[in-house]
C-alpha cells in the first residue's frame, strides 16, 4: 500500500538474491508446499517465461540446499528435502540476525572483534560454560514477549550474545554493568528428588512433618530448603499449597521438572549482576566493588584475548593505586599489602555516606545495621551501591539499609522483619503497613 506493486523486474531481482541466502526464504516457503511428503518432481514444464524463470531459480536453490545437506537429488529433476529444512533454516536466519545485532552493538561501544569471537550464548549444550564479563549492548530480541538480551565482553576472548528470560529484571543490568552468566540446570535438583520420595511414601503429599518422618536425621534447615524449593515450583505450577502447610505433589513432579528446564533452556539461565558499576567507575568508588573481591580473591580470573582482558587488567592497577591513595592498602615492593577486613570497611564507610544522603532527604535517622540486629520495618525500595544491591527498611522515624533478596520485592509497602546474620538477613515477612522514607 505504501510503495506500490513490484514490477516483474524487482520481483526476479528478490528472488535471485534469495538462491544464496542462508535463511529459510520464500523459495524455500514455495519448494515446501509443492512437496509431496517432501519429494519434488521439478521435470514437469511451465508454460509462462515467468514460470520458466521461477523455475530455474528454485533449482538453483536446490543445489545450494544440496550442498548444505538439507535436499538431495533421487534422479534427474526429481528431489527429496530434508524434514529439518525449515527448522535448520529459519535457526540459520536468526543466527545472522544475532551476528548483525552484534556487529553494530561493537560499532556502539566502540570495540573491535574478529569473526571467531562471536558467540551465542547457548544453556541447553553440555558444553557451554559459566561466562563472565562487561554488559556492552541491550534490546529486545522478542517484541512479542517482551523478551531481552545482552551482548558481553567476556573474560574468555569472545562477545557473547546471551537472551534472556523475558522476566528478568532489566535495572539489574545496565550497560558497563559487570555480570556472571551459568548455562542452565537441565537436570533435576536433588531436592526434587527427595520430594517426590516424600510424597510417594505419604499418597502424593509432602509437609516438612512427612519429610522428617521419612528421614529422621534431616535438619530444620536442610527441610526448609526443601520447602524453598516447593514455593519455587508452586509459581510454576507445578505443586499445590494447602492452608495447613502441606502440599500437593503430581505423580510425575519429575518430568513435569525436567519439561519446564526444558521450555527455558532456549533463554540464558542464571544472570547474576557482580556489579552494577562499570570497570572505570570502580576504579574510585567508595564501597566494596567487584574490584576488589578479585584483588582479594585466591585464584584471578581466567583471562584470554586482549579486549576485555586489558581493560580488566588496568582497572585492577588503577583500583589498587586509589586504595593505597586512601589509605586502605600498601605498596611492599611489587606486592600491594590490603587493610584487613577490607571489604567490610569499605562497605561499612559506603554505608553510612548512603544513609547520611538519604537521611537528608528523608528527616528520617540512619541507623547502621549490626550483626544479631533485629530487622522491622517497612520495605520502600532498593537502593544500587558499588557495594551491592540494598533494600531501605524504614520505621516512623528512622530507617536501616540491608543486603536486597528478590523475594522483597513482593513485600513492597509491607511490614517485614528479619535479623542480620553477618552480610546477610534472615526475613520473615508480616501483612501490615506503615509509613515511612518514600
Amino acid at each position: 500500500l505504501e510503495l506500490g506493486p513490484q514490477t516483474e523486474q524487482e520481483i526476479r531481482r528478490k528472488l535471485e538474491q534469495q538462491v544464496e541466502q542462508d535463511r529459510f526464504t520464500d523459495l524455500d516457503r514455495h519448494l515446501v508446499r509443492q512437496a509431496r511428503d517432501r519429494l519434488l518432481d521439478m521435470r514437469a514444464a511451465l508454460q509462462a517465461d515467468e514460470g520458466w524463470i521461477r523455475q530455474s531459480l528454485q533449482t538453483g536453490r536446490l543445489r545450494v540446499l544440496e550442498g548444505r545437506g538439507l535436499a538431495d537429488e533421487i534422479a534427474p529433476g526429481r528431489w527429496r528435502l530434508s524434514p529439518n529444512l525449515e527448522e535448520t533454516l529459519r535457526r540459520a536466519g536468526e543466527r545472522g540476525d544475532i551476528i548483525k545485532t552484534m556487529h553494530r552493538g561493537l560499532r556502539a561501544a566502540g570495540l573491535d572483534a574478529g569473526a571467531s569471537d562471536y558467540s551465542i550464548f547457548d544453556p541447553g549444550v553440555p558444553r557451554t560454560r559459566t561466562i563472565t564479563g562487561r554488559i556492552i549492548d541491550r534490546g529486545l530480541h522478542d517484541e512479542l514477549n517482551d523478551g531481552h538480551y545482552i551482548t558481553v565482553d567476556a573474560a574468555d576472548g569472545c562477545i557473547h550474545y546471551v537472551a534472556l528470560d523475558p522476566h528478568q529484571e532489566m535495572d539489574d543490568l545496565p550497560l558497563g554493568a559487570i555480570v556472571e552468566v551459568q548455562p542452565l540446570a537441565t537436570g533435576l535438583k536433588p531436592s526434587d528428588r527427595i520430594i517426590a520420595d516424600v510424597a510417594r511414601w505419604n499418597g502424593g503429599t509432602y509437609s516438612p512433618e512427612f519429610h522428617y518422618e521419612h528421614d529422621s536425621k534431616a535438619s530444620e534447615d536442610f527441610i526448609k530448603a526443601h520447602v524453598r524449593r516447593l514455593e519455587a515450583l508452586r509459581r510454576q505450577n507445578i505443586v499445590r499449597r494447602f492452608a495447613n502447610g502441606s502440599w500437593e505433589i503430581p505423580d510425575d513432579i519429575e518430568e513435569r521438572v525436567l519439561a519446564l528446564a526444558k521450555k527455558h533452556a532456549r533463554y540464558s539461565g542464571r544472570v547474576a549482576t557482580l556489579s552494577y558499576h562499570s570497570l572505570e567507575a570502580q576504579t574510585s568508588a567508595g564501597g566494596a566493588t567487584w574490584l576488589d573481591r578479585e584483588l582479594l580473591a585466591k585464584e584471578p580470573l581466567p583471562l584470554r584475548g586482549d579486549r576485555f582482558a586489558a581493560a580488566f587488567t588496568e582497572a585492577l592497577e588503577r583500583r589498587a593505586n586509589h586504595l593505597v591513595h586512601e589509605g586502605l592498602a600498601r605498596r611492599d615492593g611489587q606486592t600491594v599489602r590490603f587493610r584487613r577486613n577490607l571489604l567490610r570497611v569499605l562497605r561499612q564507610q559506603e554505608l553510612a555516606t548512603t544513609g547520611d544522603k538519604l537521611a537528608g532527604e528523608t528527616g528520617l535517622e540512619f541507623t547502621t545495621p549490626m550483626d544479631g540486629m533485629r530487622i522491622d520495618g517497612i520495605y520502600k525500595r532498593p537502593v544500587q551501591l558499588a557495594s551491592g544491591k540494598f533494600a531501605v527498611i524504614a520505621k516512623s522515624k528512622e530507617f536501616t539499609l540491608v543486603p536486597w533478596r528478590p523475594a522483597l520485592e513482593r513485600q513492597r509497602g509491607k511490614l517485614i522483619g528479619g535479623v542480620m546474620r553477618g552480610s546477610s538477613v534472615s526475613f520473615h515477612f508480616g501483612k501490615k503497613r506503615g509509613m515511612g522514607i518514600g
